[in-house]
């Protein structure tokens, strides 16, 4: 998945130090990132083109990640969706963290208990207000869930969305809830459906959505009908571990390796 980046270790330690000609700068506007595409893959601004002062991120093995506001010439905005395709794999799940902090910076400016501005505390990884309110990264847990029918996955397709693949029943955690009541729950909001042994597969950062993602398997119970959500999805099906067609580019995300792990047979 994409944090899988071995042997490389990433260091989520904050530990800011000056930039270096060889770091990586990620500057983003909506939801495009600063770029360049050369024959060898996507290109983002080094340290020693940069002339800004810009926010430290997080480490990769040596290597340090900021963030920046100014565009840098010879570089252009394009589609969040490009990071990817970025290679080595180290790299996107670099710019996706990087994403993931940048719209928390951006959604806390000013602080939420005597609204002024805040700042960046200078040893830890949050913002500080002279009220003394600190704040830290937003952290949203959600569920992906694979259920079962036998021989047959429930896949579904969302509604009003730029992805258009195959995915499964998602959702977020609600307060005071456990990440196993809510697989039940949104099992049966999104397909009408109820389900039975509930077990954990595996978790994920998704900094795109600041997710915390949790997979789960777990098998139907009872009816098979499906009556599913129409203002959250296009539809909802059972598919057959033999209609399923092999995950290949889309291992980089839980829901596409939960999927191919049901298509082999593991689960």
């Amino acid at each position: 998945m994409i944090q899988d980046i071995q042997p490389k270790v990433y260091h989520n330690e904050y530990t800011p130090r000056a930039i270096r000609a060889d770091d990586i700068v990620f500057v983003f506007r909506g939801r495009e990132v600063l770029l360049r595409e050369e024959e060898d893959g996507f290109h983002f601004p080094a340290g020693a083109e940069i002339k800004e002062t810009v926010q430290y991120l997080f480490s990769i093995d040596d290597r340090a990640f900021y963030l920046g506001k100014e565009p840098v010439p010879g570089y252009e905005f394009q589609s969040m969706r490009l990071l990817r395709q970025c290679r080595p794999q180290d790299l996107c799940f670099a710019g996706m963290t990087a994403w993931h902090l940048y719209n928390w910076y951006d959604g806390h400016r000013f602080c939420g208990k005597c609204g002024k501005p805040l700042h960046h505390h200078e040893t830890l990884r949050a913002l500080q207000c002279s009220c003394g309110n600190l704040v830290f990264p937003v952290i949203a847990p959600a569920v992906i869930v694979a259920v079962t029918n036998g021989d047959k996955l429930l896949v579904t397709r969302y509604a009003g969305r730029e992805f258009k693949g195959m995915a499964l029943v998602a959702g977020f955690c609600e307060i005071g809830e456990r990440a196993e009541d809510t697989v039940r729950r949104e099992v049966m909001e999104e397909a009408g459906l109820r389900v039975k042994n509930v077990r954990y597969f595996d978790s994920q950062p998704w900094g795109y959505a600041s997710n915390l993602l949790l997979g789960y398997f777990c098998e139907l119970e009872g009816s098979d009908e499906i009556n599913f959500d129409h203002e959250e999805l296009q539809s909802a099906f059972w598919i057959s571990r033999q209609e399923l067609e092999p995950v290949k580019e889309n291992l980089l995300s839980l829901t596409g390796t939960m999927i191919e792990t049901f298509r082999l047979g593991k689960e």
